[in-house]
């Protein structure tokens, strides 16, 4: 996600992108999915991504002149791979794939309790407020959920699951999940996310 100035060579005094240190954008985007996580896309202003990312206004306009919602597409993106991350590696510890899918709904669990029920998901938040539009905005969050249940999918499938089945039971996985996190938030509860884990794997051994 780094990227160097073109104009690094010349003095601080020739303007934000010039004074613009390495990692600027990096922080700028963490602080953005934090804040879209915490608070919404709509209720996250770009002069607070600002400030909490210890960048000048003009450096985020310099790396995203699209603005806020240029900035949102690049922090929603990089949620996407954060919890792809997640999955990938909770559907690789567990040879049973049901197994992996309820282990993966309990560190969501705990995950979100240890935040004090604050740290949601970033792309369902983003993707709930910019619902109705045709935004780019729309265009990441549908292609983080299509990434999520294509991991999810491949699971199932090294596991003997016939291609309809895994594409089906993927996308129920990955629906379940995304709206019992959403439940246990508002039920301040880590119980929503542990029983749709448990169901998911029963559903799953279903198929066995």
């Amino acid at each position: 996600m780094s990227q160097k100035s073109a104009v690094s060579k010349k003095p601080a005094a020739a303007g934000p992108a010039a004074a613009a240190s390495p990692g600027t954008r990096e922080r700028i985007v963490t602080v953005a999915a934090r804040l879209i996580q915490r608070q919404g896309y709509v209720g996250t202003g770009i002069k607070q991504i600002a400030t909490e990312a210890e960048a000048t206004l003009g450096s985020v306009y310099h790396f995203f002149p699209g603005g806020k919602a240029a900035v949102a597409v690049a922090a929603i993106k990089y949620s996407d791979e954060e919890f792809a991350t997640v999955l990938r590696t909770a559907m690789a510890a567990e040879a049973d794939p049901g197994a992996a899918v309820e282990a993966c709904a309990v560190e969501l669990a705990v995950g979100l309790r240890e935040s004090g029920w604050t740290d949601g998901c970033p792309v369902t938040a983003a993707a709930l407020e910019t619902l109705g539009s045709d935004s780019e905005i729309q265009r990441v969050c549908a292609e983080a959920l299509l990434g999520w249940e294509r991991i999810v999918e491949e699971k199932l499938l090294g596991s003997g699951f016939g291609p309809e089945d895994a594409r089906e039971v993927a996308t129920t996985v990955i629906s379940a999940l995304e709206g019992a996190e959403v439940t246990a938030q508002v039920a301040r509860s880590e119980e929503p996310l542990r029983a749709a884990g448990r169901q998911l794997a029963r559903l799953v051994g279903s198929y066995a």
